[in-house]
């Protein structure tokens, strides 16, 4: 909390398995000091459809072939690379617009807050698109995204740390998509807001294209996101999250049932609101259909919720006990 009290837009980088932190330091300087810098993060910028299909394509081809071969070894390498490569574009910052020379970072407000120069890629560029454009098949990921008061981050991080201790190479699949981000948000008094400072962790982790597709060591993400919402009372991102992180989310709000007064006065037809957003907003639990845990959309408390065919059963956190995710268990497959 102390490093987001010191910097006004500052923000930590944790990669748990390679046991390094990256701290942001972000502060104001005078109006005339000399600088053109820009925060176009890598994620954030417009490539070419063909590329952006061909990284989807080696993304699957590599966790498909890492999960079946159990190849934690092969995650870890493409961690590695991932990180060492934003090392050397500074995370998509550059100096003088162009490209990266080294830190310090000097450029105005509206070019180093935003991040992404997708936002401004030119209409006419109809080969070019966002890597999350939906009409592509580009990124997919899962994304968590859960909010902490400041006398429970810190125990949070305690048992990731537990987790982690364990055999840190099984972090590799969360390093190899930006680890973990942590970041600083300020008290609201909007009905849904934090109701004070609290301390934002975003997580992501491979997605497959088929609901039924398990992921190496998807256990250890699931403890996690289990840990966070569940153990730690963490509120969960609105726009983000699998469904089962807004399970009982109603009880973490002390204005929610103000909210719902002021959604019926505005939408009495309810023409703002689905199946889908209704199960969001009230938190119900999914249906427990075979798969269901694989997806988020239950936590599993039978092995069919998981994957038995390929060898993922329903089993307890090694942590966080009272988790259930689905872990890898050949020697359940022959019980």
């Amino acid at each position: 909390m102390e490093h987001g009290k010191k910097y006004e837009f500052g923000d930590i980088t944790w990669y748990p398995s390679k046991h390094t932190a990256v701290y942001r330091y972000d502060s104001r300087v005078p109006m005339d000091t000399p600088g053109d810098g820009i925060n176009d993060f890598l994620g954030f910028q417009s490539n070419e459809i063909l590329i952006s299909k061909s990284v989807r394509a080696s993304e699957n081809f590599a966790e498909k072939l890492f999960e079946s071969t159990k190849s934690v070894n092969g995650e870890c390498t493409l961690a590695d690379t991932t990180l060492w490569y934003k090392k050397q574009i500074g995370n998509g910052l550059k100096n003088n617009g162009q490209i990266f020379t080294g830190y310090p970072v000097v450029g105005r407000q509206g070019k180093m807050q935003t991040s992404g120069s997708c936002l401004y890629s030119p209409k006419t560029r109809i080969d070019a698109s966002c890597a999350w454009d939906p009409r592509i098949k580009g990124l997919f990921f899962y994304e968590s995204t859960a909010i902490f008061t400041a006398t429970k981050f810190g125990d949070f991080i305690k048992d990731v740390k537990k987790l982690r201790d364990l055999k840190p190479e099984n972090f590799c699949g969360i390093d190899h998509y930006n680890g973990f981000l942590i970041r600083y948000i300020k008290a609201s008094k909007a009905y849904l807001g934090q109701s004070e400072d609290s301390i934002v962790v975003d997580f992501n982790y491979y997605r497959a294209d088929e609901a039924s597709t398990p992921r190496l060591n998807q256990d250890v993400m699931e403890e996690v996101e289990q840990m966070a919402f569940f153990k730690y009372g963490a509120r969960p991102h609105w726009a983000k999250n699998r469904n089962l992180a807004f399970l009982k989310v109603q009880s973490k709000y002390l204005n929610f049932n103000m909210f719902i007064a002021v959604k019926k006065q505005l939408d009495p037809e309810n023409m703002l609101s689905s199946e889908w957003s209704d199960e969001i907003l009230f938190g119900k639990e999914g249906v427990g259909s075979d798969g269901c845990a694989l997806e988020g959309l239950c936590i599993c408390s039978e092995d069919r919720h998981c994957s038995p065919s390929k060898g993922y059963f329903c089993k307890p956190g090694l942590v966080y006990s009272e988790a259930r995710v689905c872990r890898y268990s050949p020697s359940s497959s022959n019980l």
